[in-house]
């Protein structure tokens, strides 16, 4: 009798075990060999911090590498993210509501600037002066980034849809040299190839609004923020060293986006001058700007008229990780 017991004891820790094994548990900062991060042109932030090295000065003591990708737009680090391929990534609030709302399981984490960092561009030969000048004209504008959702919003403004214009999908780069070749009456642009097209091309900045402008911001995938909350606090840490620094040293932090870009230092001081570094904690101020976006984006016919925008820009932004701890 003791001898079956003790079999039956064993086969019983051997099915606790794998019943253990095939349920989701959240890994410790031991069980995280590396943290990848993307770093961006229009996150003059990440450049800083990816330069100065902040972030893996603070991970080494735990043997912690750091893997460095470059996004060309929200939608490429809203694809990154929603892939796995990293676990931070940087986009326009709008573009990760979105993103949200289509499955894109990410948290919104920290606001890495306040920019005014599109705009609706042309040159100066095309005679478009206004919104309603883009009505069967031709638009380069990059889907599912803070500039598609202006051009929806400008559009919607100047009693328009997107079927009104002819839209051709590029990548912001792309962008900019379709407007310089012809190929295209329009563009939404995007800093700095925006303030370059402006300064290089004397091309016109024909329709601006700030406050259309959602916040730049920090997404992590959702999944990751769980299971390493200490190890989230320690990116965005380093992430307000890089801040910091950033304010305290405009002439470095203009070198590192004059490195990275290989624009003409008049071209990203005007992309500087466009962007505020001072407001890096997330809540109402970028939910409301989100919230506004996201109900342009369902009249629009974008979102699904039977989703709660205000739910989703809820579930999106996640304050608890916010230096100092406030909203």
């Amino acid at each position: 009798m003791l001898r079956l017991d003790r079999r039956t004891f064993v086969r019983t820790l051997g099915a606790l075990a794998l019943v253990a094994a095939s349920l989701p548990r959240a890994s410790q900062a031991g069980d995280v060999k590396e943290i990848r991060l993307d770093w961006a042109t229009y996150n003059p932030v990440s450049l800083v911090l990816k330069e100065k090295g902040f972030l893996e000065e603070a991970l080494k003591p735990q043997g912690i590498k750091v893997r460095w990708t470059q996004s060309l737009g929200s939608n490429k680090a809203l694809e990154f993210l929603n892939g796995g391929a990293i676990d931070f990534g940087s986009s326009a609030g709008a573009a990760a509501l979105l993103a949200r709302i289509n499955g894109n399981p990410i948290k919104v984490v920290y606001a890495y600037s306040r920019p005014e960092w599109t705009a609706l561009v042309t040159r100066k030969d095309t005679g478009i002066t206004k919104v309603a000048d883009l009505k069967g004209k031709r638009v380069a504008v990059t889907r599912g980034t803070d500039p598609h959702i202006f051009l929806i919003r400008a559009l919607q403004g100047a009693g328009l849809t997107e079927k009104d214009a002819k839209l051709v999908l590029l990548q912001h780069p792309d962008g900019r040299t379709a407007l310089d070749r012809g190929d295209v009456d329009a563009w939404a642009g995007l800093d700095p190839m925006m303030a370059a097209a402006e300064i290089e091309n004397d091309d016109v900045l024909f329709f601006r609004d700030a406050n259309a402008n959602t916040w730049g911001v920090l997404d992590v995938r959702e999944d990751f923020a769980k299971a390493n909350p200490d190890l989230v606090r320690t990116v965005i840490a380093a992430y307000e060293q890089a801040r910091a620094f950033a304010i305290a040293n405009p002439d470095a932090l203009r070198s590192a986006l004059v490195a990275a870009t290989k624009l003409p230092d008049p071209v990203i001081a005007r992309q500087i001058e466009r962007t505020d570094l001072s407001q890096p904690n997330v809540g109402p101020t970028q939910g409301e700007a989100i919230r506004a976006a996201g109900l342009a984006l369902q009249q629009a016919g974008v979102i699904p008229a039977e989703t709660n925008v205000a739910a989703a820009v809820d579930a999106l932004i996640d304050p608890q990780f916010n230096p100092g701890g406030k909203p």
